[in-house]
């Protein structure tokens, strides 16, 4: 029996997006054969073909941007306006890798072959094949796109296997190309955790962003393959507040870092530490948080509305009270709610006092929760940030700049941001964490051409000269 896949609004449980039969293993495996036998003929079109395909994909998107900003809002409760924000990304993203079609795909080096022989001595990257894209709901559109158009810049086919909570967004990505790729190259896969797994086993390159223990078996089952792979897989992010910060200016940043898009990202803001007497800061933390606007995301003010779904919700609302059990004191916010509607809306939530071995402290909760706490010195506050198992992005704030290098320094996160939040990447820029949050290689800008090719050293000697015949020389009279 076939499943079918259904996208709901997290605000609106009733209104139904779409609805898609679940692509068997089957025929993940006969559009992977497809999109392998196109892929040959899309790199030997060139860099310009390329080039103008994605530049294509861009202006349907700009000329799309208010009907899918809409589609974000309405299928995963991202607030307008960083619905807006994400489109204008995606564009960014598409017009990016059009140009770097035109990036130079290898080095020539000096040859080590005796100097009677010329020749050549070259590297070359080469596109792998099938790139097998599995992305999350969270950011449905960039996501994708900062996976899928690098891949096609470098010459591959790719299959894309949306979020269930984002069929609707994914579907969306696929018609941006439509007429413009070659038939078979580029499709999108509705379906679940076998739809998935057939994707990864069958592709010729893998990327994934996800949670943790999903990715961790991706990386597992594609590494078991020999098939390269990345896996980006959520962070328990920190805010370092040092003595000097400017106290309103960074809790404002903070509040929304933390709880904008109800936290679901995977650079939020989960943990603020204070070094020093943090209680001037905790006031103005929460009044920042209490003053966020809460509600439907569709409206412009909105920065923080419902979790994805009634797991999301339950929870969030599990973690905040099991805190509060073991000692947590909840500064602000409801986690029932009282949004209108029977959407799965959680009230952003600031905690203090918080048991450092449980959960909330140490384990992503993927929603509007953030604790805040103090610390005596810089050494604890790096000790503190460096104590999880994640390490995605840490963010500093203060003036002191030999203060701010030396907790720069001492943090182990693949992203450090000095008085910026946590959240906001730069798509020309490498992207990835360290520990659990990150496997295989970085994602986007240059790095992601080196991922998703092969370099092949290529040692062009000149075929050797036939011996010259002796020259006749004329005796003379």
């Amino acid at each position: 029996m076939t499943n079918v896949i259904r996208s709901c609004s997290p605000q609106r449980p009733d209104d139904v997006l779409t609805e898609r039969a679940e692509v068997s293993a089957d025929e993940v495996r006969a559009r992977v054969t497809r999109a392998r036998a196109a892929q040959a003929g899309w790199h030997r079109e060139g860099p310009a073909a390329r080039a103008s395909a994605l530049r294509t994909a861009a202006d349907r998107l700009r000329d799309r941007a208010p009907a899918i900003a809409d589609l974000l809002v309405r299928e995963v409760g991202k607030p307008v306006r960083e619905a807006r924000a994400e489109v204008d990304r995606g564009a960014a993203i598409l017009d990016y890798y059009a140009q770097m079609c035109f990036a130079a795909t290898g080095d020539v080096l000096a040859p080590s072959l005796p100097a009677s022989q010329p020749g050549l001595l070259y590297t070359e990257r080469r596109p792998r094949g099938v790139a097998g894209l599995v992305t999350p709901w969270n950011f449905p559109l960039a996501i994708p796109l900062w996976k899928a158009a690098p891949a096609l810049a470098a010459g591959n086919a790719v299959l894309i296997k949306p979020s269930p909570e984002a069929l609707a967004c994914g579907e969306a990505v696929g018609h941006l190309f439509d007429g413009v790729l070659p038939e078979g190259l580029l499709g999108v896969v509705p379906g679940g955790a076998g739809t998935g797994r057939a994707l990864v086993e069958a592709s010729d390159v893998v990327s994934f962003t996800g949670s943790a223990a999903v990715g961790a078996q991706v990386a597992v089952l594609a590494a078991g393959a020999g098939t390269p792979v990345q896996a980006e897989m959520g962070g328990h992010n920190a805010a370092v507040v040092l003595p000097d910060a400017d106290v309103g200016h960074t809790a404002a940043l903070l509040a929304a870092a933390a709880m904008g898009y109800a936290g679901q990202k995977c650079t939020a803001t989960s943990r603020i530490i204070v070094v020093g007497d943090a209680a001037e800061f905790t006031e103005a933390l929460v009044a920042a948080v209490a003053g966020l606007r809460f509600g439907d995301p569709a409206e412009d003010e909105v920065t923080v509305g419902p979790v994805i779904n009634a797991a999301a919700r339950d929870r969030v609302r599990d973690v905040v009270e099991s805190a509060r059990a073991r000692g947590a004191r909840v500064l602000t916010g409801d986690v029932r709610g009282h949004a209108d509607g029977d959407g799965f809306f959680v009230g952003p939530t600031l905690l203090d006092r918080v048991d450092p071995a449980h959960r909330v402290a140490r384990e992503e909760t993927f929603g509007p929760v953030a604790t805040v706490s103090s610390v005596p010195d810089l050494a604890t506050a790096v000790e503190v940030v460096n104590g999880v198992r994640y390490g995605l992005v840490t963010s500093v704030h203060g003036r002191d700049v030999e203060a701010l290098l030396a907790v720069a320094g001492g943090i182990d996160t693949g992203l450090i941001r000095v008085n910026a939040p946590t959240t906001g990447v730069d798509h020309y820029a490498p992207f990835g964490g360290e520990k659990a949050s990150s496997y295989g290689p970085r994602e986007q800008g240059t790095a992601a051409l080196d991922f998703y090719t092969s370099t092949r050293t290529v040692t062009f000697a000149a075929p050797a000269r036939p011996a010259a015949p002796p020259r006749l020389v004329k005796e003379s009279l």
